[in-house]
């Protein structure tokens, strides 16, 4: 596998450029804060292969769906999160040449993804012309103050005298790379530009979002801050300040930049251009020093909260806290309106719609690093969308019931793949999980109660009127759905998907049965014996020579091959193989049995999970981002941690080493959560049982130690592994009992414990 970065246990470290790999760099360098973020982009002009992207969380654009519209049931329109202000942008002039890198020679490249403290450092020095110049930018958006991004900005003649002019700038007249024929998204509503001030307020050509971005900014020469002329430049959604500075060789000229972003979603319309500049000025007061300073200490604090420290492995240590870097950049839980998009702020792929990823995946994270809310947030989305849920059930022609949508914005289906849109059912399943998932963990029965209760009883009601009742079975049965595994479409009986439509009938009929004496929802008796009823007669797929369970029905009428058996240069399959090829083949993009097992390994023996593996794991290409990690987790129950820490690895360094061959789409965040998941649940063996926390680590044979903490119903604790002993600090000053290693322990507030392993 390829190494694009330094190794580095802090920092992501880039010494080199290619422009063929720039798009790639683009999305790993990108920064965000959960309400914007945005790539890895150069500020000066940059001519190269290159994917300019600033987003705004929540604004979106329902793009007309190129496919299948004329079909009943069909989305509308394929929803993205748009490209947005370029509030990045400096033009730069040296004697009259425009600043390119893409023109110049490179003699020095240097990038730096600081995650620690959350800042993106560049310093380049270009031979442009025979002449030599150094480019030095440090740029963050605020963690503390959420509207507000600022950078730094400087240029060094290192060989002679000159002119340089900064023009920084404001763009609205930007575009989505995957727009159809080139459309674009916003209008200009004003602008204003004086002096090193400046404001431009656009809104989109539908649902009527409006974004008010505010810049100031000051420019320096050795330190000192300069009193300079300013010519005006306005253009169609743009507007900008050109600086021009007699500099001496050697001289180092900087600007800073200071911008606010404010949207209507967040304020009136009419208090948008006032918001921006009061947010401004509070920036401009704090200045650039005082503004880093507070983002260290707010990154102190989250990575106080989830940091996870990996000894004698720096390979795996850097790349389990750029995931976690990204994950917290990405979402914040402070807006229950907002969601977790496949690809974050770091790229336009899946067009930043939330995908049932968010329940499968990236729940236990914020579950154990942050307060509950963060977590109940992620809950209350979903149920804030109920009723356009019943809605999608209804366009499909059901008569009751919520089937909750495979990609959206605001709760109604905009994914415009049928294979998908209307047969991956199963994310209904996964959203129910996530409640029991929840309740379980944070014993939160109110949220039950008020409305985890609703959610289910309309997934349940859909689900009963979903399955079958096949006469020559004698069985209920689901036809006609796509798993987790994508490459296989339009199947009958998948197995996970019969399997998680049971379990949360069986999860909501004992909820109404526990609670009934708390919960106001009434449910008929004959809806719940209905419910009993699929329980004890729906059909599993079930291969009784190997003891395995199918993933569908005709699955081993394929032809039975290994990964092994897949040349490397056709690798990966879907970018080498045709379609056609690919649902024909036995291969999988993740295994559907497999994730089942994951979810439900209280409910299935070892061996019945072992065979499981030893079956599906061979023939999983893992081209699917959230397939490593859910073979890690079970790799280490099964306790083979060479095969584990394997997979680990691929899901950790999946975008850092470009694994897929896809990484310039954006970064894969909600795959994120699940390498946190592979380390905390796989080889920290956490789980929560019978409202108790239990572990049963094991130690890939390349790490010393590991550590991570987990909060649990307002105790934090610290759990070190190391080859001998599991230590586990009580942080917290109530005391907990918990499970290690099968056996019952007491941790008092402020103490530690320490058992042999």
């Amino acid at each position: 596998m390829k190494r694009y970065f330094d190794l580095d246990s802090w920092n992501i470290v880039q010494n080199y450029f290619k422009d063929e790999d720039n798009e790639f760099c683009e999305s790993i360098f990108s920064i965000g804060n959960g309400y914007m973020g945005q790539r890895g982009n150069f500020e000066e002009d940059y001519t190269g292969e290159s994917l300019q992207g600033s987003y705004m969380a929540g604004i979106y654009y329902p793009d007309k769906t190129r496919v299948g519209w004329w079909k009943n049931g069909y989305p509308e329109y394929f929803a993205k999160v748009i490209n947005s202000t370029n509030w990045i942008g400096i033009k730069v002039e040296v004697n009259g040449e425009n600043m390119d890198i893409a023109k110049g020679e490179i003699e020095e490249f240097k990038r730096v993804l600081n995650m620690k403290e959350g800042y993106l450092l560049r310093e380049v020095v270009l031979k442009y012309k025979g002449k030599r110049i150094q480019i030095k930018s440090k740029r963050f958006v605020s963690v503390k103050d959420k509207e507000i991004g600022v950078l730094r900005y400087s240029i060094t003649p290192l060989d002679f005298d000159c002119e340089v002019c900064f023009l920084p700038y404001l763009d609205g007249d930007i575009k989505n790379k995957d727009a159809n024929y080139g459309e674009k998204f916003w209008d200009e509503v004003s602008k204003k530009i004086e002096d090193d001030r400046a404001q431009l307020v656009i809104k989109t050509k539908k649902l009527d979002f409006y974004l008010c971005s505010s810049m100031k900014y000051d420019v320096f020469k050795n330190g000192e801050k300069c009193n300079v002329e300013y010519e005006n430049i306005e253009k169609n959604k743009f507007v900008g300040s050109k600086i021009k500075l007699k500099v001496k060789r050697s001289e180092e000229v900087e600007i800073f930049k200071y911008v606010s972003n404010v949207t209507s979603r967040d304020f009136l319309v009419t208090d948008l251009i006032d918001k921006g500049n009061e947010i401004l000025a509070r920036a401009l007061k704090k200045g650039f020093d005082k503004l880093i300073y507070e983002q260290r200490e707010a990154l102190k604090d989250k990575w106080e909260k989830s940091d996870i420290v990996i000894e004698g492995d720096e390979e795996a240590q850097q790349a389990i806290r750029y995931n976690i870097f990204q994950l917290n950049q990405t979402y914040t839980g402070e807006d229950s309106r907002l969601n977790i998009g496949p690809k974050g702020f770091t790229g336009e792929k899946y067009g930043g719609s939330t995908y049932w990823d968010t329940e499968a995946y990236c729940l236990p994270f914020y579950l154990a690093t942050e307060d509950m809310s963060v977590a109940r947030n992620l809950l209350l989305y979903r149920h804030n969308q109920l009723g356009r849920a019943k809605e999608n059930a209804k366009k499909l022609g059901f008569k009751k019931g919520a089937l909750y949508p495979m990609v959206t914005m605001n709760g109604e289906e905009c994914h415009n793949e049928w294979e998908i849109t209307f047969e991956e059912i199963h994310r209904n399943g996964a959203i129910a999980y996530a409640i029991y998932r929840y309740t379980n963990y944070t014993g939160d029965t109110e949220y039950l109660f008020k409305y985890g209760i609703e959610v289910l009883v309309e997934i349940s009601r859909f689900w009963e009127e979903r399955v079958s009742f096949s006469e020559e079975k004698n069985q209920y049965v689901i036809l006609g759905v796509t798993g987790p595994n994508e490459y296989e479409n339009n199947v009958n009986n998948n197995w996970y998907t019969n399997r998680i439509a049971v379990w949360t009938l069986e999860y909501t009929v004992k909820v109404l049965e526990e609670f009934k004496e708390n919960i106001k929802l009434k449910v008929a008796e004959e809806e719940i014996s209905k419910w009993k009823d699929i329980i004890a007669n729906m059909y599993y797929p079930k291969n009784d020579k190997l003891d395995i369970f199918l993933q569908q029905e005709g699955y081993m009428d394929k032809e039975q091959l290994t990964v092994e058996d897949i040349p490397k240069e056709e690798r990966p399959i879907n970018q080498n193989w045709s379609w056609d090829r690919i649902l024909r083949s036995c291969f999988i993009k993740q295994a559907d049995v497999l994730q089942g097992m994951y979810f439900f390994q209280h409910l299935y023996d070892e061996d019945t999970i072992r065979r499981n593996f030893d079956f599906y794991e061979p023939k999983t290409v893992h081209e699917s981002s959230l397939s490593p990690c859910v073979h890690s987790i079970l790799a280490c129950k099964l306790k083979r941690p060479d095969k584990a820490y394997e997979l680990f690895l691929r899901t950790a360094r999946l975008d850092l080493d470009n694994y897929n061959n896809d990484t310039e789409d954006g970064c894969h965040i909600t795959s994120m959560a699940g390498t946190w998941m592979s380390v905390v649940e796989g080889f920290g063996g956490f789980k929560v049982e019978n409202n108790m926390i239990s572990l049963s680590p094991i130690l890939p044979s390349k790490w010393k130690e590991f550590s991570f903490r987990i909060v649990f119903r307002e105790v934090m604790l610290m759990v070190r592994v190391s080859e001998n002993v599991i230590e586990v600090e009580n942080e917290s000053d109530k005391e907990l009992e918990l499970i290690i290693v099968g056996n019952e322990y007491k941790v008092d507030g402020g103490k530690n414990i320490s058992v042999n392993r």
